[in-house]
């Protein structure tokens, strides 16, 4: 059975289904669990699009505009942080020893590196079901892990949309 389970939290929709399903494997196996949560300042909402403009002439609103961004970042990973903390606190009064860590890069890379080096029994990650031109462009994060973790793998499927629910959300 498993002994360490590694919990890819993301807090987009859907986390919550993703965190109970480790949170009752390991109930049941008796199994530590590890929250892991990837930051990536490539990401939605992450970009700021006054970062991406090309130079200004005045050299000092970019400073400004580089300050605000580098200061709503850190915000963003303390808030962040806490919600793992808190999720992991939330585990340990339930009688499950967790621990949780926040990396900053790609998800599907540090997932399955961090959970070889951890070294991880389980991944459970959530899937958002993107297909076609959308996983082309936006990427999954689940299929780079189904195809290169070292161990085994369980997705949890997102909300179900319908395509036009889909569409709308990408609007």
């Amino acid at each position: 059975m498993f002994n360490k389970i590694l919990v890819a939290l993301d807090n987009g929709a859907g986390w919550e289904s993703v965190y109970e399903q480790g949170l009752d494997l390991a109930k049941a196996s008796g199994s530590k669990i590890m929250l892991l949560h990837v930051l990536s300042p490539i990401d939605d909402p992450y970009i700021n699009p006054v970062l991406m403009q090309p130079e200004t002439i005045y050299p000092s609103l970019q400073t400004e505009a580089m300050n605000k961004y580098m200061q709503a970042w850190h915000e963003l990973k303390q808030e962040r942080l806490q919600w793992l903390r808190s999720l992991t606190q939330a585990s340990i009064n339930l009688g499950v020893e967790t621990e949780c860590t926040q990396q900053i890069g790609d998800a599907g890379r540090l997932i399955c590196e961090f959970a070889r080096n951890w070294p991880a029994n389980l991944i459970v990650v959530g899937r958002r079901g993107r297909t076609g031109i959308r996983e082309l462009f936006l990427g999954s994060v689940s299929n780079y892990v189904l195809h290169h973790a070292s161990c085994s793998v369980l997705t949890v499927q997102g909300t179900n949309h319908s395509d036009q629910e889909r569409i709308a959300s990408d609007i």
